[in-house]
């Protein structure tokens, strides 16, 4: 039998899950002035060196990565945005609270 003629066909009762998906995974972004974010110090699985988190804000995919992108600038570091947080190398807790008060955010500074 030819390779042309023995397609696998699948399909279930919901139709194309994948598509649900991303439609769910869309967020809308809350103004700044009725969000708080918490900024963590963490260094684990990260060979000792330190890591600033940003977690807790309500943004969309595209409003964190501009956030993110925006506070790599202030900081002068590298950073990621992951699991709908924001890394940023290095301790740099401070600065960011000051940045992120500019723009409008409640700021708590959390963990050692």
């Amino acid at each position: 039998m030819p390779q042309n003629d023995s397609r696998t066909v699948w399909s279930s009762d919901q139709g194309d899950i994948r598509k649900k998906e991303t439609a769910a995974a869309k967020v809308k972004s809350l103004p700044p002035q009725e969000q708080t974010a918490y900024l963590h110090r963490d260094s684990k699985g990260r060979g000792g060196k330190a890591v600033t988190i940003v977690k807790k804000l309500v943004l969309s995919e595209e409003d964190m990565k501009e956030l993110a992108k925006r506070l790599k600038q202030v900081c002068g570091a590298g950073g990621t945005v992951k699991d709908g947080e924001i890394e940023i190398q290095g301790e740099r807790r401070e600065r960011i609270a000051e940045e992120l008060r500019k723009l409008g955010y409640k700021v708590k500074i959390a963990g050692g």
